[in-house]
C-alpha cells in the first residue's frame, strides 16, 4: 500500500502517558473513528502518578483498534491486560524480540499484581477490603494472544489509510522507534533511544524523519560519565570491600536487559581479577527467561564479537528459579552477589533481600539504572534513613552505591544526534519521557542546538497532527499588507 494515501482527516495525538514524568508511556492517535496506542505502559515511581493506572482510561478501550510497542519494559508494555481486562480486544503490533520478552514481563507483572494484593490482605496494610489486582494471569494470557510480530523497516498496513514501520533503537532486545503515517499526518514516536554503543545489542538504526517526532529525554540533561581508568571500577571495588567485611552485595536489576549487563560486567571484573570468587546469585524469574531468550533464540541481535559466555562465564553462577530456593538464601551467611529484580526496587524478590541486608553495615547494595521519582531505589540513592518494604519501614545502614556507567539510555547527546541525523527535518518535537526540570532543559537545548521547535508535552494535552500552514513573513513583498489593501485583496 501507499503510506501517502489520503486521510478521512488529519491525525490528533494525545499524551496519556509519559509526560510529566519518565513511565506510563501512552500515546494515543486518532483519525476519524479509528484510534490507535502507541505503547501501554503503567505509571511508577510517585503515587499520585501510580493511582492513575487504576484510573477509567479516557478512552473505551474496545474501541481502541491497534496498539503499537516499542519495547518490553514494563513502563511501555504492562497496561496491556488492563486494557484487555476492560475491553480491548484489537492487535497488539511489536517486533519479534519484543514479543518473547513482553510475554515475559506481562506473566511476571500480572504475578506480581495477584501476590501484591494476597499479602496486603494478609498483611493488613491496605485500605482497601479486599485488595484486588490491577489484572490477573488471565488477562496476561489474553493479551499476549493478540500479539502480531513485525520485521524490522517492514511497512504495516493498519488499514484506512494508516501505516507503521519500526527501526531498530537499540535500547533492549526487540526495542524500536515507530514511524506511523496517515496520508498528510505522520509522526515519529522514539520510544526508548539505545547508546551509541550498547555493550550487548547491535547499534540503534536512524528511522524515516517526519514532520512531528516524540522523543524521550530521561537523560535529556546530562551526559554519561566516561569510566575512569577499568569500567566499572567504582562497583568492583565496593564488591571488594564488602567481601572483605564479610559482607554480601545486592544488585537490584532490571530483569530485561539489565541482568545480563550486570552479569557480562561481573564475568569481566572476575576474569582480570578484579573480583575475588565468590557465589553469584540470580534470583529472579523473570531475569532468568529473559537471560534465556539473549542466550538461545535471538543471538543475530547480539552485537559483532559477543558471545554468550560474556554473560554467563561465572563459575560459581548459580540461578535460583524457584520461591523455596530464594527463601533458602536467608540462610546462606557467606559473602556473595545476589543479581534480582525490580530495578527500581519496587517488588519481585529483591525487596525480600533488601528487608535483610539494608539494617547491617557490613552489606552493600549497588544501585544500576535509572531510580525514578518516588521508588524505594530513588529513595536509596537519595541517602534516606529507612525504607517501607511490605507495611514495614527498614532502617538502611547498609552501604549504597550507584553504578552510572550501566545505563543503556540514551544520553542528552546521543538524543540531540539522533534528532539531527531524521530526514526529512522534522518541524515541531514533542519532548517525553523526562522529570519536568529534564525535559525542560532538553527542549531548550533542542531548539538552541538544532533551532527545532520543541515543546515539553502535557500530560492529557491533544494535538493536531496536521502539516502546519506555511508561516508568513511580514517582509514579503507579494504578501505586504499594504500591496493586499492596494489591490483590494482583503479577505
Amino acid at each position: 500500500m501507499s503510506r501517502r494515501s489520503q486521510p478521512l482527516s488529519a491525525m490528533t495525538l494525545q499524551f496519556l502517558g509519559a509526560a510529566g514524568t519518565v513511565t506510563g508511556s501512552k500515546f494515543l492517535l486518532s483519525l476519524g473513528q479509528r484510534h490507535l496506542l502507541v505503547d501501554a505502559g503503567l505509571f511508577q515511581g510517585e503515587k499520585d502518578w501510580r493511582q492513575r493506572n487504576w484510573e477509567d482510561f479516557p478512552l473505551d478501550p474496545s474501541r481502541i483498534g491497534d496498539v503499537l510497542l516499542t519495547h518490553a519494559h514494563a513502563d511501555h508494555s504492562t497496561y496491556l491486560p488492563r486494557l484487555v481486562r476492560e475491553g480491548f480486544t484489537g492487535s497488539v503490533w511489536l517486533t519479534e524480540g519484543t514479543a518473547k520478552l513482553a510475554a515475559i514481563v506481562l506473566r511476571d507483572g500480572a504475578k506480581l499484581q495477584e501476590q501484591q494484593a494476597d499479602d496486603a490482605n494478609r498483611g493488613g496494610w491496605t485500605k482497601h477490603r479486599p485488595a484486588e489486582p490491577l489484572y490477573t494471569r488471565q488477562d496476561a494470557e489474553r493479551a499476549i494472544a493478540l500479539f502480531r510480530t513485525v520485521e524490522y523497516g517492514s511497512l504495516v498496513d493498519l488499514g484506512d489509510g494508516i501505516a507503521a514501520t519500526w527501526t531498530r533503537a537499540g535500547h533492549i532486545l526487540g526495542s524500536a522507534s515507530i514511524n506511523v503515517w496517515a496520508g498528510e499526518s505522520e509522526v515519529l514516536v522514539s520510544g526508548d533511544l539505545g547508546r551509541h554503543d550498547h555493550p550487548l545489542l547491535k547499534p540503534r538504526v536512524v528511522p524515516e524523519g517526519a514532520r512531528f517526532v516524540l522523543c524521550e529525554s530521561t537523560y535529556g540533561d546530562r551526559e554519561h560519565p566516561e569510566p575512569e581508568g577499568e569500567e566499572h571500577e567504582g562497583f568492583a571495588a565496593a564488591i571488594r570491600r564488602t567481601i572483605d567485611r564479610g559482607g554480601q552485595v545486592v544488585v537490584p536489576a532490571f530483569a530485561i536487559d539489565r541482568t545480563e549487563i550486570v552479569l557480562r560486567a561481573l564475568t569481566q571484573m572476575f576474569a582480570s581479577g578484579r573480583i575475588p570468587d565468590v557465589p553469584v546469585f540470580v534470583d529472579s524469574p523473570m531475569g532468568l527467561a529473559a537471560l534465556e531468550v539473549y542466550s538461545t533464540t535471538h543471538l543475530d541481535e547480539l552485537r559483532e564479537g559477543v558471545t554468550v559466555a560474556d554473560f554467563r562465564g561465572l563459575p560459581k553462577l548459580k540461578a535460583l528459579r524457584s520461591s523455596t530456593e530464594s527463601a533458602q538464601l536467608d540462610h546462606f551467611r557467606k559473602p556473595c552477589i545476589i543479581v534480582s529484580s525490580s530495578g527500581m526496587a519496587e517488588g519481585g524478590r529483591v525487596l525480600h533481600h533488601l528487608a535483610r541486608l539494608l539494617p547491617s553495615e557490613r552489606n552493600t547494595v549497588v544501585l544500576t539504572g535509572y531510580q525514578a521519582v518516588g521508588t524505594r531505589g530513588r529513595q536509596l540513592e537519595d541517602g534516606r534513613p529507612q525504607v517501607k518494604i511490605h507495611g514495614h519501614y527498614v532502617p538502611v545502614r547498609a552501604e549504597v552505591v550507584r553504578d552510572r556507567e550501566f545505563s543503556v539510555h540514551a544520553d542528552a547527546s546521543d538524543l540531540i544526534d539522533w534528532l539531527a541525523a531524521l530526514n526529512p527535518r522534522p518541524t515541531q518535537i514533542f519532548v517525553v519521557h523526562g522529570e519536568p526540570e529534564v525535559a525542560s532543559v532538553f527542549a531548550r537545548r533542542i531548539r538552541r542546538e538544532l533551532k527545532i521547535d520543541a515543546v515539553v508535552a502535557r500530560h492529557g494535552e491533544v494535538v493536531s497532527l496536521a502539516p502546519r500552514p506555511a508561516s508568513v513573513d511580514p517582509h514579503d513583498e507579494e504578501l505586504d499588507f499594504e500591496s493586499i489593501v492596494a489591490t483590494g485583496h482583503t479577505d
